[in-house]
């Protein structure tokens, strides 16, 4: 069943109580244990290997290998096993947000994965790396994986539905840093109070302005979700941390 939440901007003083506020929402629909449907696996999967297929194409341009030096210059933190990158070998490892670092602008760099256009511009694929390091970190399973990145693109596409950011002059991974969030929430099972903590954490470390996307100002377009998706694994780490 679907649920239509009214969203507004709420001033300060209007004291608004989390359990109304879009984080909570979007916390309570990340911690819900539903089942994934056999049809959506089947597209989740699709879409794991468009993602590898577009970044194995942009693994020898200067973003992409510059971003994979950035992440293996970092060793693995040493609460897991760390997560693969692409264009190395399987057991050359980083931290879980440098493997979403590196893989994301690999993925992102040629704009040739999944788009999702209404009332804002998406590429819920941008989802996929970050969830996937923190899966490979942590040695979670393909069904937990598959949740995680269910909930990235039903978070995702919902918030791009119904919020316009470019007509505001913010750029569109605003709404991929919530996402993420929530997705790897899924994916580690973690309680409706965390994950709303780091969504509201990924959402405010991921607003930027649409003019890095315009003339030459600067290289960020093919970075900015590859930060998002960073930002996300972090913002997870801080709130599961208390």
């Amino acid at each position: 069943m679907t649920i239509t939440h009214h969203v507004r901007v709420h001033r300060s003083d209007e004291n608004l109580a989390r359990e109304g506020q879009l984080a909570w929402h979007i916390a309570e629909v990340a911690a819900d244990p539903i089942a994934v449907e056999s049809e959506v696996v089947d597209m989740i999967i699709n879409r794991v290997i468009d993602n590898a297929s577009v970044a194995a194409a942009s693994l020898t341009r200067r973003p992409v290998s510059a971003a994979r030096q950035q992440a293996l210059d970092h060793a693995v933190s040493v609460s897991g096993a760390g997560a693969t990158v692409f264009g190395c070998a399987n057991e050359r490892r980083t931290s879980p947000e440098w493997a979403a670092w590196a893989n994301g602008v690999a993925v992102r760099e040629l704009d040739y994965h999944d788009t999702f256009l209404a009332a804002e511009y998406s590429h819920p694929g941008d989802n996929i790396p970050p969830i996937l390091a923190v899966a490979q970190h942590v040695g979670a399973d393909g069904a937990a994986l598959v949740r995680g990145i269910a909930t990235g693109y039903e978070i995702q596409m919902y918030l791009v539905r119904a919020i316009s950011l470019h007509k505001h002059k913010i750029d569109h991974v605003a709404h991929l840093g919530p996402s993420a969030a929530a997705g790897i929430g899924t994916l580690l099972g973690l309680d409706v109070e965390t994950i709303y903590q780091a969504v509201g954490q990924a959402l405010h470390t991921t607003t930027a302005t649409r003019q890095s996307r315009k003339g030459e100002i600067s290289t960020w377009k093919a970075h900015a979700p590859a930060f998002a998706g960073k930002m996300a694994v972090e913002a997870v780490d801080r709130a599961m941390r208390g």
